[in-house]
């Protein structure tokens, strides 16, 4: 169990940091820097890296039951409408606030999901992973108000009407529920794809790679139509003729790659949890995601001229992850 809370960890580490390079990509918008950051870590890496990784590749998947594969497919789908709600909700209500409903509603109806698919645990270790659930979600929600104190007090010049704020705070929500298609899609395809893994003599870690193949293929297809529309409404394709190319290109791929590499990570610390692996795993994934995105904004002094208010949420909120988690770590280790 040790080692698939760490795995857990780590994997949400490097989620929370895969998007470091992009602050040193140059002469890119923003639609050029993710239209092809979307085109390497959705298609070109989970292809290369389960073609190379899996032995058995073709036989796998087409000997893949279609109703998995289709509850698969459309699940990853909703996921990738989710993450791009996200991206418009931010522009609505400001990244602190969206980041915080979305990701509080991913780890909530995200983490208890796989119960749905699976049988539910014991009563006492249930309780306890529930509570732990809780402490989370008022800790992310915590993170929310001292991003919104700070906000507020650094744009009291602009006014968000109540009309924007309310839209912003149901597009963050619904993006938040359609994007836990993430974790259905995992719990349901798993158990297939592991046996059939095994079947073909690839060690455990390799079902991590066969889960993330179809996942993110499907929902590869929502985020290219949607920045296909982007680069052309912004009139972007032509500022990918740079000089800067071959440096952002590199910059972007190894973004791709710790992206991809993180979300087959969670799959794996998923199975190396055990039962509850998905309920558990998805939770501490999320959360190390946050506070890892929320501590490297501490360190890059992004909170320095914060009021003392939006720090002592921003602290409370942290210390309430932790709790959560160690509560939701407890229990799953409970016989």
């Amino acid at each position: 169990m040790i080692e698939g809370i760490l795995l857990a960890i780590f994997a949400g580490l490097m989620l929370g940091l895969y998007a470091l390079p992009e602050k040193f990509t140059k002469d890119f918008k923003y639609e050029n820097t993710w239209s092809l950051f979307f085109l390497l870590t959705m298609f070109v890496v989970p292809i290369i890296a389960s073609v190379t990784l899996i032995d058995g590749f073709s036989t796998i998947f087409s000997e893949m039951p279609t109703d998995i594969l289709i509850k698969m497919g459309l699940a990853s789908f909703l996921w990738g409408i989710g993450v791009m709600m996200w991206s418009k909700a931010i522009n609505y209500i400001g990244l602190s606030l969206g980041f915080s409903l979305f990701i509080g509603t991913v780890i909530l109806v995200g983490s208890l999901l796989p119960f749905i698919v699976e049988d539910l645990p014991p009563a006492n270790k249930l309780t306890l992973i529930l509570i732990g659930l809780f402490i989370v979600l008022i800790g992310i929600f915590a993170n929310g108000k001292a991003g919104y104190a700070r906000e507020s007090a650094e744009k009291k010049e602009e006014s968000t009407d109540s009309k924007s704020m309310t839209t912003g705070i149901l597009i963050a929500v619904i993006g938040g529920l359609l994007a836990t298609g993430f974790s259905y899609a995992n719990a349901v395809g798993r158990p297939y794809l592991h046996d059939a893994c095994q079947a073909q003599g690839n060690a455990d870690w390799i079902t991590a790679v066969a889960v993330m193949f179809p996942i993110f293929i499907s929902g590869g297809l929502v985020m290219t139509a949607y920045f296909v529309w982007q680069l052309s409404a912004k009139k972007a394709w032509n500022d990918f003729k740079t000089p800067s190319f071959g440096k952002n290109f590199f910059l972007i791929l190894v973004m791709a790659v710790f992206h991809y590499a993180a979300s087959a990570l969670f799959a794996f610390a998923a199975f190396k949890l055990g039962n509850s692996g998905n309920t558990v795993g998805y939770a501490i994934f999320n959360t190390s995601c946050v506070v890892t995105a929320i501590m490297s904004g501490i360190v890059t002094k992004e909170w320095i001229n914060a009021s003392g208010k939006a720090r002592n949420f921003l602290y409370f909120g942290l210390a309430c992850m932790v709790v959560g988690i160690l509560f939701v770590a407890f229990g799953n280790g409970t016989s």
